[in-house]
């Protein structure tokens, strides 16, 4: 399983013009084969910033996410909104355990 998290920044303001354009992003990868979790959250505490967290099933699958026609709407979205400041790593990830 391969596991991506990180940051995005984007100035507050623009946080709820950006809203529908994560809400696209996100619904459509959710779709995608493969995808096993798509998640952007606001941080509580630090106004602009978004916490990412994906899920794939193989390096196949996220290959096939990264040349989707949502994801090129995504990244073009960028700078009219304002979002930079990207920080996603990528880590190949065994069974989950309980903690």
């Amino acid at each position: 399983m391969l596991l991506i998290v990180g940051t995005v920044h984007l100035p507050p303001e623009n946080l709820e013009r950006a809203k529908p354009v994560m809400r696209a992003m996100v619904e459509a990868s959710r779709a995608e084969a493969g995808c096993l979790e798509y998640v952007y959250a606001e941080d509580l505490f630090v106004p602009g910033l978004i916490h990412v967290k994906e899920r794939w099933t193989d390096q196949a699958a996220l290959d096939a996410h990264f040349v989707s026609e949502h994801l090129e709407a995504w990244r073009e979205s960028w700078a009219g909104l304002g979002i930079g400041g990207r920080n996603l790593q990528l880590y190949e990830v065994g069974e989950p355990r309980k903690t």
